[in-house]
């Protein structure tokens, strides 16, 4: 699995983006089951902030203007969010 960056995404309606990758993949991804937390909390509640989303070229994946993001190799390779795991 090599590291990927998001390079565009566009918004479905709901929780749901259609997200570029810099290897040409596209994908269309829920983004609901994501937005645990309390940084996401702005998010789920006002419709209008989640549609603030932007893609961080520095990061190199999506954002707010909060400080949220998920990490791009979630978002590409659909895996489980560190943040969900729990300690041994």
């Amino acid at each position: 699995m090599r590291l990927v960056a998001v390079v565009s995404v566009k918004l479905l309606g709901g929780f749901e983006v259609e997200l570029g990758f810099d290897d040409g993949f596209v994908r269309r991804i829920d983004l609901d089951p994501y937005l645990h937390g309390p940084i996401f909390q702005p998010l789920r509640d006002d419709p209008a902030y989640f549609r603030l989303v932007r893609v961080d070229p520095e990061l190199r994946t999506i954002c707010w203007p909060n400080g949220a993001d998920i990490d791009p190799e979630v978002l590409r390779y659909l895996l489980t969010p560190a943040s969900w795991e729990s300690p041994s």
